[in-house]
């Protein structure tokens, strides 16, 4: 079970993945030894499961972000589109859903184009792939990867 210094640790991380032990210790309030193995309990446990980098996306000149609902038309060949849908770079996330779709996609592209071309050639040519609707997001408001429970000290 985490505790208000686990949370305040992973708030931290989340702000910064990059920042430093002794940094986090300041923050929570414990020694860097006790920071540290905290952190690697943490990511014994799984609770940690990856560090990563945000990039600013527009700069790498992805400015077309996609969701795209899809349909599988037989269960026989869900397994087909999950094991070729995780191999797109485009894809940057892929959700089983209960509704009207059976799957949600996160695209995220250079422009139209490349978002037909995707559609086209990579999405519809996947055995099994009934219909499709695309939806283009036109602005993001609020983007995160996590949600950490808020914490009171």
């Amino acid at each position: 079970m985490l505790d208000s210094i686990d949370l305040n640790i992973l708030k931290a991380l989340d702000k910064n993945a990059r920042s430093k032990v002794s940094d986090i210790s300041k923050v929570v309030g414990l020694s860097i030894p006790a920071v540290s193995e905290r952190l690697k309990k943490l990511e014994e446990t799984g609770v940690i499961d990856n560090y990563g980098v945000r990039v600013n996306r527009k700069k790498l000149d992805f400015r077309l972000l996609a969701i795209v609902f899809v349909n599988i038309d037989h269960s026989l060949n869900i397994e087909s589109f999950r094991k070729n849908i995780v191999s797109f770079p485009e894809v940057l996330e892929c959700h089983h859903m209960a509704g009207e779709y059976d799957y949600m996609l996160k695209v995220l592209l250079e422009d139209t184009e490349e978002l037909e071309s995707f559609i086209s050639h990579k999405l519809k040519t996947i055995k099994g792939v009934q219909k499709s609707n695309t939806l283009i997001s036109l602005s993001t408001l609020k983007e995160e990867q996590n949600r950490l429970k808020e914490v009171t000290l």
